[in-house]
């Protein structure tokens, strides 16, 4: 379990988040979403301590992971992250990618992290890929290489900021595959993202950011069908439209 208490963080003179709080039970799948700027990101930065608020507390389970004492690389272990632009090492194949958190973090002998980093590739579906360099990946290959890379460290949460944003739809689906496999072996996720479809498939609980704070939660059927918030319905309403680039001069719209 990870819990935010009364979180706040400031830049400068901008106020990013006033008094946020959330609670990530074992086994939950949080989608967050909220509009540009309010700090989906951020938040999941702040929970694996990647960034420091400016105050309140995190815990995981038990332990304040905000703590001044708090070894961080204890953290990095049990909390894993995807970032959006996938931070591989250009310089390291596939494998080596994957291998670089057992024997830096773990310290595993590197024969033992290759064979483990193996098998988590051939369940992602890249195993053939081992001994390529990321340059000759495709997006959604390069996304599934940093959730093997994650999942490496067997950590207890895993948060994923706009795992698919950056994404083609047949990319994004390969992707999407992946975090449902998670989800049915019981993960616990967090994931920034502002696809309706991906939050339907996988989440349990969907969390609203709205001026610096939890504006509204619940599950997708609740957020998405029946919001209790004005502001919660209006964004939600503009998730659903959908625009077409037609280049076409003989364009049958109502056919479309």
């Amino acid at each position: 379990m990870i819990k935010v208490e009364h979180l706040k963080k400031v830049y400068g003179n901008r106020e990013v988040f006033r008094d946020l709080s959330l609670t990530v039970n074992d086994g939950e799948v949080v989608g967050i979403i909220g509009p540009s700027g309010t700090g989906k990101s951020l938040l999941l930065r702040c929970m694996i301590m990647l960034e420091n608020p400016t105050e309140g507390k995190i815990y995981l389970d038990d332990e304040e992971i905000t703590a001044p004492d708090c070894n961080i690389d204890e953290v990095h272990k049990r909390i894993g992250m995807v970032f959006q632009n996938f931070n591989l090492f250009s310089r390291m194949s596939v494998v080596q990618n994957v291998m670089s958190g057992l024997v830096h973090l773990d310290s595993m002998h590197p024969q033992e992290a290759y064979e483990q980093s193996m098998k988590l590739l051939k369940s992602v579906g890249l195993a053939d890929k081992a001994f390529l360099y990321p340059n000759k990946l495709s997006g959604g290959e390069k996304q599934r290489v940093a959730m093997a890379r994650t999942l490496a460290l067997k950590p207890e949460i895993i948060l994923m900021d706009e795992p698919t944003s950056a994404l083609d739809p047949i990319m994004s689906t390969e992707v999407s595959a992946v975090i449902r496999m998670l989800k049915s072996q019981g993960h616990t996720m967090v994931i920034a993202t502002h696809e309706m479809e991906l939050i339907r498939q996988v989440c349990t609980k969907v969390v609203f950011l709205l001026d610096g704070k939890v504006w509204e939660e619940g599950t997708p059927d609740k957020i998405f069908d029946n919001a209790d918030r004005e502001e919660t319905r209006i964004f939600v309403q503009a998730l659903r439209l959908l625009e077409f680039d037609v280049q076409s001069d003989d364009f049958d719209f109502i056919g479309m």
